[in-house]
Order: C-alpha cells, then structure tokens, then sequence
C-alpha cells in the first residue's frame, strides 16, 4: 500500500490565497476549506487509499518557548486562521484520519507519521504530500519522499541531495546555518546555501566541523570568516539546528490501517451542502 501524509496547513494557506472566498449561508469563510477538501477528495478518486492529514490548530509550538523569533499566528489573515478547526471537522466527516496539532507543529506529526508507516512491510511507499524544506529530512530512499501536488513533482533521497547538495539526514544542520525566514530564525551570518552544503556534504553534522578552517579541504567563499563565525555562535547554530529538526515520536496511531479510507460518515452531507450552496 502507499500511504500519503498531507500538509493540511500548506494546503490551507495555498488554496486561501488562490481560489475565490466564499461564504456559506451563515456568512462563515469556507472558500479555502472547500478547496482543500475537493482536493484531498481528487486524490481518493485518484486511488489513494491510505491517508492523514496534519494541521496547525494552533500557529504558535514548543519552538516559540525556545526562540523568541519563531513564527506566531501574528500577521495571518483572520479569514485563515478562522478556517483551520473547519478544516479539520470537514476532512473528519469526509473519514480522513486529521491530527490537529498544539503543542507540536503540523510538520512534526507528518515526520512522525512517515516513520510510523514506514517500519509497516505492508507499505511500499509513504509520500508527504508538501514542498516544505523541513520535510526533506524525512526522506529516505524511495520509500519516503516527497511529492509537491502542485507542481506535480516527486523528490527523493538523490532529489534532496541535488537540491539541497546534503542528504535528508543533513537538513537540520543545513537550515541552521542558512536559516529559514519561514520559520523566523536567521541562521549564521554569513553562511549561505552553497558554503552550508559544500562544508556539510563533507562533515555532515555541525560538531562534526573542525574549529580550522585550513582543515576543511572544501572551496568556499571567507571560509576563515565563516569558521570564526560558527566558533563564535555554534551554541546558536546548535539551537536553530533543534528548531529545525522534526520530532518523530508523537503518537498518532497505532497501525497504517487506521488510515484506510473507508468512504464519508454521514456528517459530511451536511459540508458538503454547505459547500455545494456556497457561490464559486
């Protein structure tokens, strides 16, 4: 079987900003919610047959306890941010397994997810359905990848590695030294995506990377500069490198077979009136 992990937050934000808003009856925003569920319905009708959906119920993690830059809710249209628990009640009734998540971010239930499913023989491959950078540290092999649906492309280890120049495992340490805007941290200065990845190919880890620069035996741009500045902030680099980095071991189910599609409970005729009724 394959399972698909989907971003239902990346899905959220991609179809608010790109289909038409639409009220129901009551005067509730629903345009992005409907997008998102005529999507996930699109995949069922596709051949999916295994699948969960993670969200962000609420914007803000453990993560901003430990950085006070990380992204918040702060700035996200109400409009948005007022669709995420009808998102989740919608895919519910439609019978998609959906963790809304609190205290962790939608992105750690994906990883957790995926490793889960991934130990199941059962399962030939686990595709996480969302371009987000993060979630290439997921990946592995070809039996976890990732799929962005909108462009209609699949990235697997080798992909990860042409792209980002470091494999999966890498990915952490890279997005520390670079930073990721995104999420609110700005990595080390200095450090860019060519000198992160030509350091990081070679030494992997962060405290794997010598204190000398003249040891590193790699071509890159100030590297006296870059080894005073990663000497000088490697607690720092340490730090964005846990931000970074997925949790794994968060409980979402107990076997793949809670996430068969069994068709939609009797509650989504209701959504889908709703829906239906809505202008396009």
């Amino acid at each position: 079987m394959v399972v698909h992990l989907i971003d239902g937050t990346y899905e959220l934000f991609r179809h608010f900003y790109g289909v038409p808003p639409a009220r129901d009856a009551g005067g509730v925003e629903l345009g992005a919610v409907r997008g998102v569920v005529n999507s996930v319905r699109g995949m069922v009708n596709g051949g999916a047959t295994h699948l969960g959906v993670a969200t962000d119920h609420v914007i803000e993690s453990f993560r901003n306890d430990l950085w006070p830059g990380y992204k918040t809710g702060e700035g996200i249209d109400p409009a948005l941010l007022s669709q995420f628990p009808l998102l989740e009640e919608a895919l519910a009734a439609l019978g998609i397994a959906v963790w809304p998540m609190i205290e962790f971010e939608a992105d750690d239930a994906l990883a957790a997810a995926a490793v889960k499913a991934a130990a199941d023989p059962r399962v030939t491959q686990v595709r996480i359905c969302s371009p987000d950078k993060d979630l290439a540290q997921c990946v592995s092999g070809t039996r976890i990848v990732q799929e962005d649906r909108l462009r209609r492309a699949t990235r697997d280890e080798a992909g990860v590695i042409a792209k980002f120049g470091v494999p999966p495992a890498s990915i952490p340490d890279y997005l520390a030294l670079v930073g990721d805007a995104s999420d609110g941290y700005p990595g080390l200065k200095g450090w860019g995506a060519k000198s992160a990845a030509a350091v990081l190919a070679k030494f992997h880890h962060l405290e794997s990377i010598p204190a000398d620069w003249r040891t590193w035996g790699v071509t890159v741009a100030r590297p006296a500069a870059l080894a005073a500045t990663l000497e000088h902030d490697r607690a720092l680099a340490m730090l964005f490198r846990d931000l970074a980095t997925l949790r794994t071991d968060i409980p979402l189910f107990a076997s793949v077979d809670e996430l068969a599609w069994h068709g939609p409970l009797p509650a989504f005729a209701a959504f889908k009136a709703r829906f239906d009724a809505a202008p396009r």
